[in-house]
């Protein structure tokens, strides 16, 4: 279905929705994310969302956030821009790549070495965009990302606590992550925020970071603690107005998540999306892992489009009741078959 914003009237062309993607070595320990069957699957979840995103075909066993933004933007009739911050594998699809460096474990290692060219990269293309639309949205996909996350924003001195794909956050393991990061920089914790990135961060940060500083007109960040992370990126580098915040309400409800009191702290303006799809499995796994590929920003997105809540929340409903359909073809990821 095409969206209903007429052009002429408006005066304006339809949005941009980018979904960056990339890695991060975190994903990698046991435990952690629940972004994959195992630590080691995580590794091809952005790929792997993307490409469902853009062509359906493969059979998601439990329907998950990539289901409520390929649905919402169907509905609108946007396709996104993905855009390879770092990503492990290659992915084959039309993709923007501005980095090829996945993040590494910032216990061990500076997390994201090329955080200033991905920053400029990211801004040039924030600045090519402003001549497409003047309204752009931005997503992510990153296994492990509420970790770096959490990172972020307590180098920049928030008492933040992230959420989890799991049932029950793994909050233990990620207070131990960030006291290995902090054990290793010691005395010498970063103030600048692009410095941050390259210690304690991951890819998406420093790409949105540039992406948001190059684009010239309104930007709303799509996700969760993640996204709070790269408005607190933002705050802490002088930028003002800050970007709004799209999510879901699953993820302002989650008792293992401070998102609400730090969208507050920071002073933006935070959409909560809850589409009323009813019950069944299709909405506790969605409900479990709460957000991620820009979930609640293509649902707010849709409203904007001038779509009503049933609208919405049918076609989510259509998209996580079909059943599974055979994978279009085979596609090797580093002699892996997805």
């Amino acid at each position: 279905m095409a969206s209903r914003r007429v052009r002429g009237e408006e005066g304006h062309p339809p949005p941009a929705f980018v979904l960056i993607l990339a890695n991060t070595g975190l994903s990698l320990i046991p435990g952690l994310s629940g972004a994959g069957k195992d630590p080691e699957d995580t590794w091809k979840t952005p790929i792997r969302d993307a490409a469902y995103i853009l062509e359906g075909g493969y059979p998601p066993l439990c329907p998950t956030p990539a289901s409520v933004t390929r649905s919402c933007l169907r509905l609108c009739g946007i396709s996104p821009l993905f855009v390879n911050a770092g990503l492990g594998t290659v992915p084959y699809f039309p993709c923007v790549t501005i980095g090829s460096l996945p993040g590494r474990d910032p216990r061990t290692f500076p997390a994201v070495p090329d955080a200033h060219t991905l920053y400029r990269r990211g801004r040039t293309l924030g600045k090519f965009l402003s001549r497409c639309t003047d309204t752009l949205y931005v997503g992510e996909c990153v296994p492990g990302g509420t970790t770096t996350a959490l990172c972020v924003l307590r180098a920049l001195g928030y008492p933040a606590r992230s959420g989890s794909a799991f049932p029950t956050s793994p909050g233990l393991l990620k207070e131990e992550i960030w006291a290995g990061v902090r054990s290793r920089l010691g005395d010498e914790m970063p103030a600048v925020p692009l410095a941050i990135v390259h210690e304690t961060g991951d890819p998406m940060m420093a790409a949105a970071c540039g992406l948001a500083a190059g684009f010239e007109g309104r930007v709303v960040l799509a996700g969760g603690t993640q996204m709070s992370a790269v408005a607190a990126l933002m705050k802490a580098a002088g930028a003002d107005p800050l970007p709004a915040i799209a999510t879901t309400g699953w993820v302002r409800d989650d008792p293992d998540s401070t998102f609400a009191a730090l969208a507050t702290a920071l002073g933006v303006r935070a959409f909560y999306a809850e589409p009323d799809i009813g019950p069944g499995a299709g909405r506790s796994c969605i409900c479990t892992v709460k957000e991620g590929m820009g979930a609640g920003g293509a649902i707010v997105l849709a409203g904007e489009e001038r779509f009503t809540d049933a609208e919405i929340a049918d076609a989510i409903r259509a998209e996580i009741e079909q059943e599974p359909a055979p994978s279009k073809r085979l596609y090797l990821l580093n002699d892996h078959m997805i």
